[in-house]
């Protein structure tokens, strides 16, 4: 019996073979948790430093020691300085970092549940039935209980991005319709709500066309503090939900029956995610237009840092959205010296060979 009982030498060595595996497992696995974290610290720094950049260039020819004086100690009375920094230029980087985590987030979100590297905010109709919404505004001259334009044109812009995307989440929801399913819906409304706009544009007047074009291409030149605390409003809304569904977005990564063996009501996840990211698209782009390829671009350069765990990708992704509107908020001051170029112009033309590249990419891979 005690023989049965007192492990034999090649099972005492199994043991500690099996121990000194499980051990390196461990290891391997907290070094990959460091550095993950490290590429966090790292994405958060750049963020931050884009951002202080952004607010020391403009088109004032402001030197940065005199922009940093005045954030550090400001100045009592209503000086051009002051007002340059405080009502100009810190709005436009604050709604710069704010668009860019939104647009960043959803897009990742997004990517996960829809099972689809190349799906981006814009895929689910959000961005042309803001345009078209605007465009109503812009065109009509519409005034409700008298709210003033500049108020009424991202109200109108909200309601039809909003309602755009909760049709496709109602009507796959309704039809129990599959990843492949929401994105061809989104994409027909893409569709729909461009050629609309266009019929508008063509019956515009000169100076209306006009202001619908500038709204199109995106802009942070009219952002206000209001503009600022909605947004911001909306972000700190959703991010606790988003990082609580953190191991659901993860489980449902690995697909769709791994997911469901780990008890996770996959329908259900992946509509919450998607009215999330509804949320933020609708509120980012209602204030600044139509900005393109942050929300595909942001979350790519994050995986390819941090990998496919949402633990780690949500939050990367929204300090790397962050970090990419900011430079590309400095990159739109600085390519023409003392104009201002429209940031969707901008984002476009950084985010476009991102795009061919991650298209080819996947071609090579299937």
């Amino acid at each position: 019996m005690a023989s049965e009982i007192i492990p034999t030498t090649q099972q005492t060595i199994q043991l500690d073979h099996l121990s000194n595996e499980a051990l390196a497992t461990l290891e391997g696995h907290q070094r990959l948790v460091r550095r993950k974290i490290l590429v966090l610290v790292f994405l958060v720094v750049v963020a931050i430093a884009a951002f202080c950049i952004d607010i020391a260039t403009g088109p004032a020819g402001l030197s940065a020691g005199a922009v940093m004086h005045e954030l550090l100690l400001p100045n009592a009375d209503d000086s051009p300085l002051g007002m340059i920094v405080w009502e100009v230029r810190m709005p436009q980087a604050i709604m710069a970092l704010l668009v860019g985590m939104s647009l960043s987030l959803a897009g990742a979100e997004l990517q996960t549940v829809l099972s689809n590297p190349l799906v981006s905010p814009f895929t689910i109709g959000a961005a042309s039935a803001a345009s078209f919404g605007a465009s109503i505004v812009i065109v009509s001259g519409l005034t409700v209980f008298g709210i003033a334009q500049a108020w009424l044109i991202p109200a109108s812009s909200f309601l039809f991005a909003f309602g755009a995307a909760m049709l496709v989440w109602a009507v796959s929801r309704s039809q129990r319709s599959g990843a492949d399913r929401v994105v061809l819906l989104g994409i027909g409304l893409t569709f729909a709500f461009q050629a609309l706009t266009a019929i508008i544009q063509f019956f515009a007047s000169a100076t209306a066309l006009q202001q619908i074009v500038f709204w199109t291409m995106g802009s942070l030149a009219q952002s206000s503090w209001d503009q600022v605390t909605v947004l911001a409003l909306a972000v700190l809304v959703v991010l606790p939900f988003s990082f609580a569904s953190a191991w659901r977005l993860t489980a449902l990564g690995l697909g769709e029956e791994r997911a469901r063996s780990f008890g996770i009501d996959t329908t259900h996840a992946r509509l919450a995610s998607l009215l999330r990211a509804i949320l933020l698209t609708a509120t980012a782009m209602c204030f600044v237009g139509t900005i393109g390829f942050v929300g595909l671009v942001g979350p790519h350069i994050t995986r390819l840092l941090i990998g496919e765990d949402s633990r780690f990708l949500l939050p990367g992704a929204l300090f790397t959205g962050a970090a990419v509107m900011s430079l590309a908020s400095i990159a739109s001051k600085m390519v023409i010296p003392g104009a201002l170029l429209p940031i969707g112009v901008v984002t476009a033309i950084i985010g476009l060979p991102i795009f061919f590249l991650l298209v080819f990419r996947r071609q090579e891979v299937s």
